[in-house]
């Protein structure tokens, strides 16, 4: 509990409504920077693109090309960003800290030569017609966010979040300079500004982490044990992010729905721009969801195993197991009760933003449901973030395949019930994936101190 934890609690001492506050815009901006700062520097390249990049398709080609880059990088790094998590907390937990730099070195060996080489063929034979620097650096790219996603996930751990918003606010800083420099190049004029950010965003984690964690061993294989790794995480990673992508997937190549940009990449113009603005709608719920699950939850949590391995009293044991079930029914609830604040508040402001911007009202019913399905997910990563902290990774995982078979279903469906349909795939999947895990989490609960003894 270093780190963050200690932070918000500091702040919320003050009792006062400035104190709250503070504590409120501190875990939204830790929590939501990096990925505001990923739209909004995007956004600033193509808008300083326009007049200068020519054709403007230049600009579309530029930022589907990342879109997929960002989408195929966390879905292929999924399959290891949990199962590295756990090892190095295991690791850590039997106070061999020398392990995590050799440990990270040798997953992003592994994890950037078999996804370089993937990339590396697919670019040399679905992009014939682009030139040879733009295929290198879709390898280059490819291969420089799979190590940032893996980098972050490991500095999300370490309780870095300070120092991961900043990281982040320079390396897109620098994409965005990087851009807007070499942008009379066009397409790889924008793309290596991209990647060049990356690059330098990948170098200041890798600072970090190693200034932290010293070791006399530069590569290490240990993660591919097969006894010291929990295989239900690598499905479990995969499969949710998978999950959170399928159904944009399915926009983008159907027929009727999407359109060819670049090489085989295909986009979705009815479809993109509402989650673009509604994944922004995210940072009051992302707040409320590390507010919560950094102080009232993961204390008594922490208070309750230390009773049972300490040996404390029955009646201190089931105080404290009563305090964490509170909070986790607080803690959603919370979260629940912001987001569907917030969602109100777009569907009150969404028409004057939509004509301030110049687009077209008909993307307003898309969107609304676009922002309950963004607000779906923060509950969603609130309940997964529980179930790990009870260890129930098998439920997780059943829980993941639910969602991304759910949504490919529901999505399809709603391509045969027509446009006022597009967008409840995805919303009633998370619906229906959070009622199933409210419902196991509720039977956990109920059965917490059994099963916590049995498990001893």
């Amino acid at each position: 509990m270093a780190g963050i934890g200690f932070e918000l609690r500091k702040l919320l001492k003050k009792k006062s409504y400035t104190g709250l506050l503070q504590t409120y815009a501190y875990a939204g901006i830790i929590s939501s920077g990096p990925w505001v700062l990923s739209i909004v520097g995007i956004l600033i390249v193509g808008l300083f693109s326009i007049g200068v990049v020519v054709p403007n398709v230049l600009i579309s080609q530029f930022q589907v090309t990342v879109t997929y880059l960002i989408s195929l990088s966390l879905i292929y790094t999924g399959l290891a960003q949990l199962v590295f998590t756990r090892f190095i907390a295991d690791r850590l937990f039997e106070n061999h800290d020398d392990i995590v730099i050799p440990t990270l070195n040798g997953l992003l060996l592994v994890v950037m030569t078999i996804g370089g080489s993937l990339v590396a063929l697919a670019a040399l034979f679905l992009f014939p017609e682009e030139s040879a620097l733009y295929r290198l650096l879709l390898v280059v790219g490819f291969s420089a966010l799979c190590g940032v996603w893996l980098a972050a996930i490991l500095l999300s751990g370490m309780k870095q979040y300070i120092q991961i918003v900043w990281l982040f606010g320079i390396g897109y800083a620098i994409v965005v300079i990087g851009a807007f420099s070499m942008r009379s190049l066009g397409l790889e004029g924008l793309l290596f500004g991209f990647v060049l950010g990356h690059l330098v965003l990948l170098g200041g984690m890798f600072f970090q982490i190693y200034r932290s964690y010293p070791s006399n061993r530069f590569v290490g294989l240990a993660l591919f044990d097969r006894k010291k790794t929990y295989h239900s995480l690598i499905w479990t990673g995969f499969l949710f992010n998978l999950g959170l992508w399928i159904d944009k997937y399915l926009f983008w190549f159907n027929p009727d729905t999407g359109q060819q940009v670049i090489g085989p990449l295909h986009a979705s113009v009815i479809y993109d721009f509402p989650i673009f603005l509604a994944y922004l709608a995210i940072i009051p719920g992302m707040a409320v969801f590390l507010v919560r699950i950094e102080t009232d939850f993961a204390e008594y949590y922490d208070r309750f195993f230390t009773a049972v391995r300490e040996g404390a009293t029955l009646e201190y044991i089931e105080r404290m197991r009563n305090e964490m079930v509170l909070a986790v029914r607080k803690g959603l609830f919370d979260i629940a009760k912001i987001q569907a604040i917030f969602t109100l508040v777009t569907f009150i402001f969404a028409p004057s933003f939509l004509a301030w911007l110049g687009i077209s009202l008909l993307y307003l019913p898309l969107l609304y449901v676009d922002v309950l399905s963004a607000g779906l997910q923060v509950m969603l990563l609130g309940l997964i973030n529980v179930l790990f902290y009870l260890d129930e990774r098998k439920v997780v995982l059943w829980l993941m395949i639910l969602f991304v078979v759910s949504n490919t279903v529901f999505t399809l469906i709603s391509f045969e019930l027509g446009v006022a349909f597009f967008g409840y795939g995805i919303a009633t999947s998370l619906i229906l994936t959070l009622i199933t895990g409210l419902l196991v989490l509720n039977a956990k609960l109920a059965r917490l101190e059994f099963d916590t003894f049995m498990l001893q």
